[in-house]
């Protein structure tokens, strides 16, 4: 049984132009090269509804951008052995 499943598409001459010469220089099928513009697409869109979330849980929490920025910057100095920096 087929893992795979056929899709046909429409493209502008330009852009199947374009297309077929990356995937002639990186020596990649255009299916590859369709697979791989998906994972990015959605890697993108994932990492922008992430930003969003946490910019509406920072604003609901009363949060400035830079209260966010020091938290990461302290779990990530607690993560690596050194502890939170402590402000005199």
């Amino acid at each position: 049984m087929r893992t795979t499943k056929t899709l046909s598409i429409t493209l502008p001459p330009e852009m199947l132009a374009r297309a077929a010469e990356i995937a002639r220089r990186e020596h990649r099928t255009m299916s590859e090269l369709v697979r791989e513009a998906l994972r990015d697409y959605e890697r993108k869109n994932w990492w922008s509804e992430m930003n969003a979330f946490g910019q509406a849980k920072a604003a609901e929490l009363g949060l400035t951008e830079a209260d966010v920025e020091q938290a990461v910057h302290d779990v990530r100095r607690e993560r690596a052995g050194r502890g939170p920096e402590t402000k005199a």
